[in-house]
């Protein structure tokens, strides 16, 4: 049984299967109508979610499954203990997905389920947001050899968009990250990827100027928010956001960042239009922003047919 914590204990093979499963399943729903018909998944929600949630629970009701959705906050998980919480959980359902904040949990869970377990997102790693972007990619260039630019935060996304490129070698990610938020991913994380030659961290001191002449180089700029959701609006949170987004705004991807470039813009959601991103920037490349989002959908059905029908 395979649980999809990160893309560690999968192959670049075993990944484009997924991919291409996601892609038939987009493109004949009705093909699969039935496939996953009386399975259960559990969705479990500590942090704020609507792509995840959503995108989860259509997904598995389109492939003829039911979910039963959880609250962290009103489950038994902030009171028991953990282990025969999860154990239990597992008695009534046939797949989880757990959106959690500290990577340390996803880990405990994935030791302990008897049925597989969707990492939703935590603080290090956002698997099927990646998986999702990998669809969009194929869908728009026809194959994952593109050269694309993150700029932002080392983040969960980022994290699992440097796990993807170095593993599936094809394409190149380039990373521009002023910003390195706390997660599980240390050096030698960083430095195995550059090894594989696909994925190359840009100096994070380097001018505008010269950032600009690898935008002209690209066929993606991709960017997230720089304040983690959840902090965004929080009033204990307010220096920090502030010191944040002035050390950032340097970076926002704007017209003027664009200039001369070609890169489709792409940004895994919620957006702060004004910030890490501007709103004609935003305008411009919505289309395929709203592909990615709803791309998680089709991704993650993948996902959940292979890891049950693996089980």
């Amino acid at each position: 049984m395979k649980n999809m914590l990160n893309f560690k204990n999968f192959t670049a093979e075993e990944l484009m299967d997924i991919l291409n499963l996601a892609l038939d399943m987009k493109k004949d729903p009705a093909k699969y109508s039935e496939s996953l018909k009386g399975k259960k998944l559990y969705t479990l929600f500590e942090k704020t979610s609507t792509r995840t949630f959503l995108s989860f629970t259509t997904g598995i009701t389109e492939l003829g499954g039911t979910y039963y959705n959880q609250l962290w906050r009103d489950s038994n998980f902030v009171l028991g203990e953990p282990v025969s919480e999860i154990k239990y959980v597992c008695r009534n359902v046939d797949i989880i997905m757990a959106r959690l904040v500290k990577n340390e949990t996803v880990e405990l869970f994935g030791q302990n389920v008897t049925v597989p377990f969707i990492n939703g997102c935590d603080n290090s790693y956002h698997p099927c947001q990646i998986l999702a972007d990998a669809l969009t990619i194929i869908e728009h260039f026809g194959n994952l050899n593109v050269k694309l630019l993150y700029i932002g935060a080392k983040n969960n996304v980022f994290n699992s968009l440097v796990e993807f490129f170095s593993k599936m070698k094809m394409g190149t990610l380039y990373g521009l990250t002023p910003l390195v938020n706390d997660t599980v991913c240390d050096d030698a994380f960083y430095e195995e990827a550059k090894a594989t030659g696909y994925y190359v961290e840009l100096d994070p001191t380097m001018s505008i100027e010269e950032a600009k002449t690898y935008v002209k180089d690209m066929d993606i700029l991709y960017t997230d928010t720089w304040v983690d959701m959840e902090f965004f609006n929080n009033p204990a949170y307010a220096k920090q956001k502030e010191e944040t987004l002035a050390k950032m705004m340097p970076y926002q991807i704007n017209d003027a960042f664009l200039e001369g470039s070609k890169a489709v813009v792409m940004h895994d959601m919620p957006m702060h239009v004004g910030y890490e991103i501007s709103e004609s920037v935003e305008m411009k490349n919505l289309e395929l922003i709203l592909d990615q989002a709803e791309n998680r959908r089709h991704a993650e059905k993948a996902v959940m047919y292979t890891l049950i029908k693996n089980a």
